[in-house]
């Protein structure tokens, strides 16, 4: 077995999975998996830039995971940033920072290449023990894109489009600084629209429109990411977030379409308030929510299957 280390830098969150992995068998045992949200994203879809303060949240957070790194004694470190660091005129200052401090050089990949770790990652396994049938369609909603991704024992296609939930919020539901709460019928309308043009798009290289269908015979949905497996806590009614019982959960659209109208209607302390809430997800996590459901509308899912293994586990895949 290979010991590696997977750093995954996305626009809300910074994430850590540390794991000894055999590819001759296919096994990943995880060592250390953790997570923080450090929004290197903010501002970026507004300013095209890194803010100094997201910046320093998220040195902070590498710093922290160095030391588990060495702690553990990882023998390969793989960072990946993804959509903030894709987009912003000033990524050379954040690449230098996070060499300085893992003595590695972060991966600004591509939305493609992004979609082909989630995809691994979360189907790997599901083909094995789970048996959860595909083909499937593998949606990981990130802070600053989602990326869509369509495949069976391999990826067959794949598209990232620029909605996710710091981006959508951002750009609907901030009104002079400060987070409208709960949003105005408007703001709702405006974000709805903006998930629909996206997945149109998307929909051009990645087959959407009734791909899930109830027969048994269309994709299985997979989704991934903070804002998919944090309305699976909702709906499973956690008072704590539980990865064991989120991984796998299978989540009715009726289900996700009672908490969306919950979400939407609810201020920032009543979402605090809920037990498996993230704080730093509270802002967000209702634009997150809607872009879920319109999903679930345009496939035709009847529920999604949530995976905590996404784009983390793929990357750990691909440093063994």
């Amino acid at each position: 077995m290979t010991r590696v280390a997977a750093v995954d830098c996305g626009t809300n969150s910074i994430r850590l999975l540390v794991a000894d992995v055999d590819p001759a068998t296919g096994e990943l045992i995880e060592l250390d998996r953790r997570m923080k949200i450090v929004r290197l994203g903010q501002g970026v879809d507004r300013t095209g830039r890194l803010a100094p303060e997201a910046l320093e949240r998220t040195f902070a957070a590498c710093r922290e995971y160095a030391g588990v790194v060495r702690e553990l004694g990882a023998e390969r470190v793989r960072f990946v940033a993804t959509s903030a660091s894709r987009d912003a005129e000033n990524r050379g200052e954040f690449v230098r920072g996070v060499m300085e401090i893992l003595g590695v050089e972060p991966e600004v990949i591509t939305g493609d290449q992004e979609a082909e770790f989630s995809f691994t990652g979360a189907t790997k396994e599901l083909t094995g023990h789970d048996h959860v049938a595909g083909p499937y369609l593998v949606v990981d909603i990130g802070g600053g894109s989602t990326e869509f991704v369509e495949g069976g024992d391999e990826v067959r296609a794949a598209r990232s489009v620029d909605i996710g939930c710091v981006r959508l919020t951002e750009r609907h539901l901030i009104v002079k600084g400060q987070v409208t709460d709960p949003p105005t019928a408007g703001q709702i309308s405006a974000i709805k629209a903006d998930i629909g043009r996206a997945l149109d798009l998307a929909g051009e290289t990645v087959p959407l429109t009734g791909v899930c269908r109830p027969d048994g015979g269309g994709h299985t949905l997979v989704g991934l990411a903070g804002s998919v497996t944090t309305i699976a806590a909702i709906a499973l009614g956690l008072a704590e977030y539980d990865p064991a019982a989120i991984h796998h959960a299978r989540i009715r659209a009726d289900h996700v379409d009672e908490i969306v109208g919950k979400l939407l209607t609810s201020t920032h302390t009543e979402r605090a308030a809920l037990g498996a809430m993230h704080p730093g997800r509270v802002d967000v996590i209702a634009a997150g929510a809607l872009v879920l459901l319109s999903i679930m509308e345009r496939t035709g899912a009847e529920e999604v299957v949530v995976s905590e293994h996404d784009i983390l586990d793929g990357i750990a895949w691909s440093i063994a």
